[in-house]
């Protein structure tokens, strides 16, 4: 199983903890759903992804056989259906435990061939203030259409902003892991 957070943490199990209120420690996660969940269910191991709010658990399914994009389009979200259907109560029985365990809400998604389909996740709204100059920046993008509000312009920016830098947020995550580590081996107060 992939986690998205791996190594020591501060509290609450985040890189810089120190920041943000107590949570319980979501590092084991990845193990915990690697244990908890069925075998039979993907074909294999599920993608677990952490933050403050939420754990995401994404597993793959076998794409169905088809002969055309457009039908293998079809068949993978139907496949992703009948896997929602089939499995709900044990997965919100699956998130009750791990809700209790991590404090955070727990939301699932399929991979089957090339399309990714999540069933529930959340969208927390965020506080930010900005100046006039970013402001403008947002108010273009509404006005030209790109985006339906300042609040869908700030998501889509975010979202150009992660696919453009990848390479970079992965050092600055490695880095803020060795914080971490060095923290974990100074002395204790």
């Amino acid at each position: 199983m992939r986690n998205a957070q791996q190594g020591n943490r501060g509290p609450g199990g985040r890189r810089g903890g120190w920041q943000q209120a107590e949570l319980p420690d979501a590092g084991d996660a990845a193990a915990w759903f690697a244990g908890r969940l069925p075998d039979a269910w993907f074909s294999g191991p599920a993608e677990v992804t952490v933050d403050r709010d939420e754990i995401t658990v994404i597993g793959t399914l076998e794409p169905p056989e088809t002969s055309d994009d457009a039908d293998a389009r079809a068949a993978a979200q139907g496949r992703a259906a009948r896997f929602r259907e089939d499995t709900r109560s044990e997965r919100m029985s699956i998130a009750d435990e791990a809700q209790a365990r991590y404090g955070r809400k727990v939301s699932w998604g399929v991979a089957v061939g090339d399309e990714r389909v999540l069933f529930t996740h959340l969208a927390v709204p965020v506080m930010t203030r900005l100046r006039q100059p970013e402001r403008r920046v947002l108010d273009t993008l509404v006005d030209a259409g790109v985006a339906r509000s300042r609040a869908d312009a700030l998501a889509w920016s975010v979202k150009l902003v992660g696919a453009h830098t990848e390479e970079w947020l992965g050092k600055l995550r490695a880095a803020m892991d060795e914080v971490d580590n060095l923290r974990a081996e100074g002395p204790g107060l």
